[in-house]
């Protein structure tokens, strides 16, 4: 949840987000209803523990190993572009992660980075036909420092807001400032604070990245630092994938018309309307549509946010309830998936969500 500048009150109250994760519930949306399955985990993750779960994919003690896979994706082991369409079922994954970066969102991006080994390693082995990736952080916010010249007038420092900022001194880099433009030096709060370095050279990396999980790990921790209000991650994932604008030119290259499109969202908070993203449910789902030429077979929607409005719920007021997200998600039928961002871990989601994936690129007809 962010905080207004224009609330000095709000500026220095940091209120924690999720305090209650003591489960995790996967539900699958659709069109139909929500059919609750429960996925109890609470065993506490043990750093080299060999737990795929805590950044140990390959189970021998060492976090840092994630999968380092061959590349798939150039001519002289592929072939041709058309050669690749002698079939159906898909041949590469576009994977979208949008991710809230405001001030109550530590722990879920911990969370966060903590599954994504076990779940790129299921990836891996389950669409064995598919192992050309390419992975791109977004986060919610146009530039995470937006706010912060206004800060430079006080007579005395605010403690924990506009962390790393130099009064006069610091600018964006290029993209830095372009919302849905890919993450790729995390700044700010909690942030990784580092050049992730992408192999691609790019605003996204691929199947070529050297450890696709360090990568991640080091952009999807995108902070909690942000000054800019409200979140919009919609509007964030509408730039981000238009293939038009600021925000297309600097993702050039991410999207490719013969991959399926994998797009998740974390977020504790409502893209309210009037106080949030542009457009609506209809307009951002056509937003995709387009970008995959018309395919809506093509896409795969998941979402963890809050679940207050399900039976069962865990966050308990620990994530706001998110309407328009869930109609989102809901106009997607079987491609759509959620989990709650309250929950303790999200293996058992990503684990359920690769069957969903799973079955879209099965069923994914390449264009000629």
């Amino acid at each position: 949840m962010n905080y207004k500048l224009s609330s000095f009150v709000s500026l220095i109250l940091l209120l924690p987000a999720c305090g209650g994760d003591d489960g995790g519930s996967v539900y699958s949306s659709s069109n139909s209803g929500v059919t609750l399955t429960q996925a109890n985990d609470s065993t506490t993750d043990d750093p080299g523990d060999g737990d795929p779960g805590d950044g140990d994919p390959t189970g021998d003690g060492d976090p840092t190993t994630g999968p380092k896979l061959d590349v798939l994706g150039n001519d002289d082991e592929m072939g041709s572009a058309g050669d690749a369409h002698d079939g159906s079922g898909c041949k590469k994954v576009d994977f979208l992660f949008i991710i809230d970066n405001s001030g109550s969102m530590l722990e879920e991006q911990d969370n966060l980075a903590a599954s994504f080994p076990s779940f790129i390693n299921s990836i891996s082995t389950t669409l064995s036909d598919a192992q050309d990736y390419h992975v791109m952080v977004i986060d919610t916010d146009a530039w995470v420092y937006a706010g912060c010249p206004l800060l430079c007038g006080f007579p005395f420092p605010l403690p924990g807001l506009c962390f790393g900022y130099e009064c006069g001194v610091t600018v964006p880099e290029q993209c830095e400032d372009v919302l849905g433009a890919g993450v790729t030096h995390p700044k700010g709060q909690d942030a990784s604070n580092t050049d992730c370095n992408f192999a691609t050279g790019k605003r996204f990396f691929d199947s070529s990245e050297p450890n696709l999980v360090s990568a991640f790990q080091c952009a999807a921790r995108v902070g909690t630092g942000s000054t800019d209000d409200p979140e919009r991650p919609m509007e964030a994932m509408v730039n981000a994938i238009s293939g038009t604008g600021t925000a297309g030119t600097c993702n050039d290259g991410f999207l490719r018309d013969d991959a399926i499109l994998v797009v998740t969202i974390i977020t504790d908070e409502d893209d309210n309307a009037g106080d949030g993203s542009a457009g609506t449910v209809e307009t951002w789902r056509q937003a995709l549509i387009n970008a995959k030429n018309g395919d809506d077979q093509a896409i795969v929607v998941l979402g963890l946010f809050g679940d207050d409005d399900l039976p069962n719920a865990i966050c308990n007021g620990g994530a706001e309830t998110s309407a328009r997200l869930r109609a989102f998600l809901d106009s997607w039928g079987d491609h759509g998936f959620f989990g709650s961002i309250c929950a303790n871990t999200y293996n058992a989601f990503f684990q359920s969500a690769v069957d969903v994936i799973d079955t879209t690129c099965d069923e994914f007809m390449p264009p000629e």
